[in-house]
Order: structure tokens, then sequence, then C-alpha cells
């Protein structure tokens, strides 16, 4: 893959990123967080272009947009709200970007898109009636968001089967990070704190982030070009 150095780079600042927070030292936050997604961004800047590529890159920089303004939900609700709606709005851009893959399959496995529709199905109504009690009056949004992001897992799951291998491979378990990441902040937020949730949460988070865009990467290769 053209720009390698740039997911070197994004993988190592994460590890010591994740260390830190490991070792309880999350006021580092506010240096290291806003860098990591500019990265990885950058590798996917400079990757040759391709169709998508500019929904891949307004994705990026809303999550980045969530990411900066998440590190001052100490100062007020506002800030968290604010970032779930640059969240929100990547999410469904994903969605967009996801629908914008090309197929090499023109029908997909029915019953597995229904199994794992109902899964997701499960997941959704599950989390939100778990947490309804405790929201507030946070229900609607986070009603919102969690019906999102679950389209956008229900989008991936679509994309694992008709797009080709690996990529899809990459996206999907992307998306299913992200489900993940989303989900112990929520629980660490709204039901009981969660023992090095900000570990957890990123670590599932930076882990979703690199996996979608590689995998969107690796749906769009160069002809002429080896990829990785």
């Amino acid at each position: 893959m053209r720009n390698s150095s740039f997911f070197k780079i994004y993988l190592a600042f994460s590890l010591v990123y994740l260390i830190i927070l490991l070792t309880g030292h999350e006021r580092l936050d506010l240096f290291l967080k806003p860098i990591l997604i500019p990265i990885i961004g950058f590798g996917a800047y400079f990757y040759r272009a391709f169709p998508s590529q500019n929904i891949l890159l307004a994705a990026l920089t809303l999550s980045w947009l969530g990411d900066v303004t998440l590190l001052f939900t100490d100062l007020g609700e506002i800030y968290f709200i604010l970032g779930l709606v640059f969240f929100l709005t990547a999410h469904i851009i994903y969605c967009i970007l996801f629908n914008k893959q090309k197929r090499i399959r023109k029908k997909q496995n029915k019953p597995l898109f229904i199994f794992g529709s109902v899964l997701i199905a499960f997941y959704l109504i599950g989390m939100v009636s778990f947490l309804m009690p405790h929201l507030g009056e946070l229900e609607i949004p986070v009603s919102i968001y969690a019906s999102v992001i679950s389209i956008m897992l229900l989008f991936a799951l679509n994309g694992f089967l008709v797009w080709e291998k690996p990529g899809n491979q990459f996206v999907f378990l992307g998306a299913i990070f992200f489900i993940i990441s989303d989900s112990i902040l929520a629980l660490n937020k709204f039901y009981a704190p969660i023992p090095k949730s900000s570990f957890f949460i990123m670590l599932t988070y930076l882990l979703a982030q690199y996996l979608i865009v590689v995998g969107i990467l690796r749906l769009n290769p160069k002809k002429v070009e080896q990829t990785v």
C-alpha cells in the first residue's frame, strides 16, 4: 500500500497512547488524541485517488471533530451532545461510503444477511432498553445514535457479503469494533463506571478506524501496484 508509513506511525502512536491510558495518565488526552485520526487520514489522502476517497476523508474529519469535542465533556454536557452529533454524522457518511463500494457478487447470502440483521436488531433493542432508565433528557439523542450506528453495521454486513476479500472482512470487523467502543462508552457514562474504560474505549475505537480505512483502501487497489 502506498504511503504505508502513515499507517505505521498511526499504529505506533496508538500503542503509545494506549499505554498512557492504561497507566492512568488520561490527562495527556489533550495532546495525543487529536493527532491520531489526522495521521491515518493523511494515509488515506495520499493513497491514489479513488471514487469514494472524499467520502472516507469526510467521515474521518467528522470523527476527528467528535474526538476533539469529547475532550471537553468535563466543561459541560453540551460538549458530549456535540460530540454525539459529529459521530452521528460520521456514521451516516460511513453508510454512504459503504454503499459506494464495488460489488463482486450480484446476490448476497440472504439467510446470513437476515440472521445478522436479527442479531443487530437484538443489540439495538437490548442496549436502548437497558440504558433507557438512565438516559434522562438524552433518551432521544442516544436512541437515534444507537439506531444510526446499528444501520452502519448493517451496511458493513451487507458489504461483507458482496465485496471482495479481504477488504470486506476488514470493514466489517472495523464496524463491529465501533459498536463495541460506543457500547462501552455508553455503559460507562450512563450505567456504571467501568475500570480502565478509557483504555478499552480507545483500543476498540482506534482498531475500528484503522480496519475501516485499510479495508476501504483494499477495496480500491491500484492494479499496477501490490497492496498489503
